[in-house]
This record gives C-alpha cells, sequence and structure tokens, in this order.
C-alpha cells in the first residue's frame, strides 16, 4: 500500500525531494538520458493496476528500459500527464495526474543516490483518496 505521510530525517528527505524534482523535470521534458541518469542500471518498475485499468504486467528491469517505459506513457498520454510532489510512504514522490486526476502514484526506494525501485499503484480503488486530498 502507499501512503501519504510526514517524512523521515530531514536529509533524506531533501535528497528524496531532489530526485523527484529532477525526476519531474526529466519526464516533463521527455528525456530519456535524464531518466536513465536517475535510475539505477539494476532498477525494476512494477505496477498494479488492480485489472482495472492497464499498468506494466510484468516488471520492468533495467534503467533505461524503464526510462524508455515511462517516456511512452507521457507521449501517448492525450492532454498530457502532470508530476506533482507529494508525501508518499513518509517520502517525497511523484504523483502523476491527467487532467486534474490522480492516475498514478509513484514510491521510489533510493540507493547510492539513485532510484533502486519504483513501485507504482494505478488502481483508481486505491488512488481515490489521493485524488479528494
Amino acid at each position: 500500500m502507499i501512503s501519504q505521510s510526514p517524512s523521515g530525517p530531514p536529509r533524506r528527505a531533501a535528497h528524496q525531494a531532489a530526485l523527484v524534482r529532477d525526476f519531474k523535470q526529466a519526464w516533463d521534458a521527455q528525456d530519456i538520458n535524464a531518466l536513465v541518469g536517475l535510475l539505477a542500471p539494476g532498477a525494476t518498475f512494477t505496477a498494479d493496476g488492480g485489472g482495472v485499468v492497464a499498468a506494466a504486467l510484468h516488471p520492468i528491469e533495467g534503467g533505461e528500459g524503464i526510462a524508455r517505459y515511462l517516456t511512452d506513457l507521457a507521449v501517448r498520454a492525450i492532454g498530457g500527464l502532470t508530476v506533482r510532489e507529494r508525501t508518499v510512504n513518509g517520502r517525497a514522490g511523484p504523483v502523476i495526474e491527467h487532467e486534474g486526476i490522480v492516475v498514478a502514484v509513484y514510491a521510489f526506494d533510493v540507493a547510492d543516490d539513485r532510484i533502486t525501485r519504483i513501485r507504482a499503484v494505478r488502481n483508481p480503488e486505491k488512488l481515490r483518496r489521493w485524488t479528494a486530498g
């Protein structure tokens, strides 16, 4: 489960927030190289669509594969996607909106200044409180 909660220690929180800002900037620019630079080479992306909405059916492995997947999502979204920084599982995390509706919440695991894992929730049932909040 991905939840909204207060941040952890200030140093880690500031670093996480900087990663989220860099992620947002790279996503907005559809800059695959910048996204690859933020992701660990062995990073993993998983998504939960709950069988209700489209989501990656299998984990996506590797920074480049994840970067290409995310860039493709941004390109295919009619009307565009907006990335906002929110508190996700006690740390800064990207919340993805489409036309003002939250369509995904991402939780990052970070090691050695790079994103090692992205867990995405896309199931609308689990996202209701994000749109309302």
